[in-house]
């Protein structure tokens, strides 16, 4: 609980500096976690899901652009990533599997995150963050 605690906190706090809200499962762990992990003063805008592939099916039928973070053979770079003009939902995977097969069907577009180093991937807070800032506009 303690990396995906400091994972949901980071998150948390960064939807809140760009204006978002974030969506978790109802996972027994989630509720401690945003609570140690928010610093903030106010809570945090948070939704909750027991079912998410099906939240994300009903964002994408209002109309929702679902991007996921992600290395696939048509993702974009996140540099090339256009800024929300309309609701947004990003999609993060578990850092060492991934978004699941069934989820990434209901994406609209994957971003990658381009590494010269030797890792192949990044902390999933960090990743979500640098996508979250390119989504808001802010960078």
């Amino acid at each position: 609980m303690a990396l995906h605690g400091a994972n949901l906190g980071t998150l948390a706090r960064t939807c809140d500096a760009v204006g978002a809200c974030i969506t978790v499962p109802r996972f027994s762990w989630v509720p401690e976690a945003l609570a140690r992990g928010n610093t903030l003063r106010k809570p945090v805008c948070t939704h909750r899901t027991g079912d998410p592939l099906g939240w994300l099916a009903r964002q994408r039928e209002r109309g929702a652009r679902i991007v996921g973070v992600e290395l696939a053979d048509e993702a974009v770079r996140l540099a090339d990533l256009a800024p929300a003009r309309r609701p947004t939902v990003m999609v993060l995977g578990h850092e060492q599997h991934g978004i699941p097969p069934e989820a990434l069907d209901l994406l609209d577009e994957c971003v990658e995150i381009p590494m010269v180093g030797t890792g192949s991937s990044l902390n999933v807070a960090v990743a979500g963050s640098l996508a979250l800032y390119k989504l808001a506009g802010l960078l």
